[in-house]
């Protein structure tokens, strides 16, 4: 009860000091029905839906086609931060996804300045498919930029086909 009570509080100051506008401080990404929190991640892209339309032309109207939206493509998801000890709790779920192939569901969310989660983003059937770090130069005095590409079906509630759940 308390906590909600800070919450809404912390989410109100955001609001009186951002405005409806929330600023992308990071974003935190978790798997459903594990025990792991990826952490926090600088930056995120690949979160984007297109369709290919599909046109039906009618005898009778021929000039007129009929189009209908298409299957929805999805693109891979890159996560990149500066590697922090939360990389440790990705290589540890590297070696469990690469020993058991399983296909899991889990959130991408928006977090504000004051730590509210402002939006967020099921994916369903994710799994890795590429994980890097950046050059260790100790020379050049560079953070280590750690990258993680999911692969996913989606993260719009649109799976409304016969027997889906």
């Amino acid at each position: 009860m308390q906590l909600n009570k800070v919450v809404k509080s912390a989410s109100k100051w955001g609001d009186w000091a951002f405005g409806s506008v929330n600023m992308a401080f990071n974003f935190t990404v978790a798997i459903d029905q594990y025990d792991y929190e990826l952490g926090d991640w600088a930056s995120v892209s690949g979160l984007n839906v297109s369709w290919q339309t599909t046109e039906y032309r009618t005898g009778d109207n021929w000039n007129y086609p009929l189009l209908f939206p298409g299957v929805p493509k999805y693109q891979k998801i890159k996560l990149s931060r500066a590697a922090c000890p939360d990389s440790e709790t990705v290589q540890r779920w590297l070696t469990e996804t690469s020993l058991k192939s399983e296909l899991l569901s889990g959130s991408i969310a928006l977090v504000n300045a004051v730590g509210v989660r402002t939006v967020s983003w099921e994916l369903r059937e994710f799994f890795p498919s590429a994980w890097g770090i950046g050059e260790f130069n100790a020379g050049q005095g560079k953070v280590a930029l750690e990258t993680l590409e999911l692969v996913h079906t989606g993260f719009l509630n649109d799976n409304f086909a016969p027997g889906r759940t």
